[in-house]
C-alpha cells in the first residue's frame, strides 16, 4: 500500500507540503488543477508548476484527483466529443510528468452532498454530516447557498461556474435515465481508456457519494453489482475504480471488504474513511477508528493486505479537531491520525504474516 495525501495547491490549501512530508509513510500528494473548468485542457505550464513544488519536498504527483468530466459528456450532448478530446490531451500531458492514476467521477451535477459541513460530534470535534430528511425536503438552491457560504475554500464538485447554471442542468437531466447515464459513461470510456492505456495511466472512477439518487438525479456507481457492470463496460485493466469506503459504506448493504477482495486487480486507488450511520438514514463522518463508526475499517484494511494491495491509498475526509481552521473534511490533524491508524493495522498484519500467525487474531485489536 502506497500512502498519499490530498492537497489543494499553493494558495488554495493552508497545509504546507513540508507538513505533509512529515507524516510517516506518505510518499506523494493527490492533486488537481482546481482552477481549470471541467472540460478544458490542462495547461502544461501549470502541471509542471505543481510537479516542481512537490519535487522540492520529495513528494510524487502520481495520483490526480480529479480531471472533472464535463456535464455535456454525462448528458450525451453533441458537444461531448470536443470535451472528450480535451480530456485525452490532458491525459497525454499528465503522463509526461509521471502521473500513474487519474481519479474522476460520473455523478450528475453534484459530486457529493452533505447538509452540514461542521456538525459537532460528542467530543467537540466537527465533521461533514448528511441529514436524510433535510435532503428529501430542501430546495437544491438552498443547499448550494449553504455550501458556497465559505469563500475561503474551493469545494470540489461545487465550483461556482457549474452552480451558476444549476437550474439549466436540472432541466437537462429531466429526461436522462440511469440507463442513459450508463450509455453515456460507456461512450466516454470507449474513447478514453485506449488513450489512458497507451500512456500508462490507470483510470479510476469514484463511487457516487452518497450511493443513491439525489434530487431525482440518476446515480449508477453505487453498489457491488453496479461496479461489476461498470468494469464490464470496457473490460480493460486500465479501466478501474477508486474504492471509497466512506461513499459506498454510507449504504449499510454495501460490504466494502468484499468489494476489495473481488475487485482487487481493478483498484488502483483507495479512499479509506469511516462514517457513523443512524437508524433514520443520517450519517456523519467520524475518526478512521473502526469502533467510532459503522464501517469495519479493520476488516477493509485486512482485505487489502490479503490481496497484496500495492496501489495508492489515502485517508479520506477527517474531522476538524484541535481548533484547526481548514477546508471542510480536509484538515491536517485528523487525516494524519487516520494514516497512523491505517499503518498500525497494516504493520500488525505484516508482522503476523512474517511470523506465520493467523491474521484473524487481529480482530481483537
Amino acid at each position: 500500500m502506497r500512502m498519499v495525501f490530498r492537497w489543494y495547491g499553493e494558495g488554495n490549501d493552508r497545509i504546507p507540503l513540508r507538513h505533509i512530508k512529515q507524516i510517516p509513510g506518505v510518499e506523494g500528494i493527490v492533486w488537481a488543477l482546481h482552477d481549470i473548468p471541467a472540460g478544458e485542457e490542462w495547461p502544461m505550464e501549470k502541471i509542471l508548476e505543481v510537479k516542481q513544488q512537490a519535487d522540492r519536498h520529495g513528494l510524487n504527483i502520481d495520483v490526480v484527483e480529479s480531471v472533472n468530466v464535463h456535464e455535456d459528456i454525462k448528458l450525451g450532448l453533441p458537444a461531448r466529443d470536443r470535451y472528450i478530446e480535451n480530456y485525452k490531451k490532458t491525459i497525454e500531458k499528465l503522463a509526461k510528468v509521471g502521473v500513474k492514476v487519474i481519479c474522476y467521477n460520473f455523478m450528475p451535477v453534484f459530486d457529493w452532498v452533505r447538509t452540514d459541513l461542521y456538525k459537532e460530534l460528542e467530543d467537540g470535534s466537527t465533521a461533514l454530516f448528511y441529514e436524510k430528511e433535510k435532503i428529501e425536503n430542501i430546495d437544491p438552491m438552498e443547499l448550494v447557498a449553504k455550501m458556497a457560504a465559505d469563500p475561503d475554500y474551493t469545494m470540489p464538485g461545487w465550483e461556482p461556474e457549474r452552480l451558476l447554471h444549476l437550474s439549466n442542468l436540472f432541466d437537462a437531466y429531466k429526461n436522462v435515465s440511469q440507463e442513459d447515464l450508463w450509455m453515456n459513461l460507456k461512450y466516454f470510456l470507449e474513447e478514453i481508456i485506449p488513450v489512458a492505456e497507451s500512456n500508462g495511466i490507470l483510470m479510476a472512477i469514484h463511487p457516487d457519494d452518497p450511493p443513491w439518487p439525489i434530487f431525482g438525479l440518476p446515480r449508477i456507481i453505487t453498489s457491488q453489482d453496479n461496479i461489476r457492470r461498470f468494469l464490464r463496460l470496457v473490460d480493460n485493466p486500465y479501466n478501474g475504480i477508486t474504492l471509497c469506503s466512506g461513499s459506498l459504506g454510507a449504504n449499510p448493504s454495501n460490504n466494502v471488504a468484499a468489494m476489495v477482495r473481488e475487485f482487487a486487480e481493478r483498484i488502483p486507488f483507495a479512499h479509506i474513511r469511516n462514517v457513523r450511520i443512524e437508524e433514520n438514514g443520517d450519517f456523519i463522518e467520524t475518526s478512521h477508528r473502526a469502533q467510532d463508526g459503522s464501517i469495519d475499517i479493520l476488516e477493509i484494511v485486512k482485505a487489502y493486505h490479503e490481496v497484496g494491495y500495492a496501489g495508492y491509498a489515502r485517508p479520506d475526509h477527517g474531522r476538524h479537531i484541535f481548533d484547526e481552521e481548514c477546508r471542510p473534511g480536509y484538515g491536517l490533524y485528523d487525516r494524519a491520525l487516520g494514516i497512523m491508524y491505517l499503518w498500525g493495522i497494516w504493520d500488525s498484519l505484516e508482522k503476523a504474516r512474517k511470523e506465520g500467525e493467523p491474521c484473524s487474531r487481529l480482530t481483537a485489536i
